[in-house]
């Protein structure tokens, strides 16, 4: 297994290692990676501890290659209370991933209303991923993922317990949104609702709430898949770490049978 999902290279430039493929091309990233790349470039641009990153919308532009990519970021809108970000992912001389993020002004004079219910414990141990002819040597790997119920290659709604086996940079501790990021985009997965063998069914954009900061390394993903006919369909999970409940997470997917 690598030592990290991204090897940096130089000054915004990072090389993605094999660990960031995802299971349909061992020569594309998962999303999960990219995003929290992304995430990363955002969070340490013009840093304001008066705020929280609360909010990122990724829009997947084309396959993001396992290669080399640059990442980039500007300020959209600025100010005390929120701030508007925006960062951009190129590979190939071409843009591969924009991300939004929204910050927001912290309060701790507000009180706390959560989503009642504990979260189920989180398994000692689980079988590898299964992935119904898809490439499970790269991002699924990676991550140790404990299923409570379900599985990738069983269609249907099901909750994933997972973490990072490895770092998105060497040596680098992950912040809690993207450790989230990583994993949130696996979502579509998690609860699949059609056989991989049969069907594709790629997500072009997560966005990602956090009502609050997870707490632990482990993130659960109870995760459902819909989809009404015609080629589009809607992947909602619910975000919680072993506290409770933190945020969702939404994805817009392409469905079509595989030829």
């Amino acid at each position: 297994m690598h030592a990290s999902f991204f090897e940096p290279v130089g000054p915004g430039r990072f090389r993605a290692t094999e660990a960031t493929a995802g299971p349909w091309s061992a020569l594309a990233q998962h999303g999960g990676p990219p995003a929290a790349l992304a995430v990363r470039d955002m969070e340490l641009h013009e840093q304001d501890e008066r705020q929280r990153l609360a909010r990122v919308s990724i829009d997947i532009l084309r396959p993001i290659p396992v290669a080399e990519a640059t990442v980039r970021t500007r300020t959209v809108r600025s100010g005390r209370r929120v701030a508007l970000l925006e960062t951009v992912m190129e590979s190939g001389g071409k843009e591969v991933l924009i991300a939004r993020g929204w910050r927001i002004g912290r309060s701790d004079d507000v009180p706390v209303i959560a989503r009642q219910g504990t979260p189920p414990a989180i398994p000692d141990s689980a079988p590898a991923p299964f992935f119904p002819g898809g490439h499970t040597e790269g991002y699924l790997a990676a991550i140790d993922w404990r299923f409570v119920s379900g599985n990738f290659g069983e269609p249907g709604p099901a909750q994933a317990w997972g973490r990072p086996r490895i770092p998105l940079l060497p040596g680098e501790e992950m912040s809690s949104m993207v450790r989230t990021m990583l994993l949130a985009d696996s979502g579509s997965g998690v609860g699949a609702a059609l056989d991989p063998r049969k069907f594709q069914f790629m997500n072009v954009d997560l966005t990602v709430v956090l009502q609050r900061d997870p707490v632990g390394e482990w993130l659960l993903l109870d995760a459902l898949t819909t989809m009404g006919g015609q080629g589009t369909g809607l992947g909602e999970t619910l975000l919680s770490d072993q506290d409770g409940v933190i945020g969702t997470a939404l994805q817009t997917l392409l469905v079509a049978t595989v030829w």
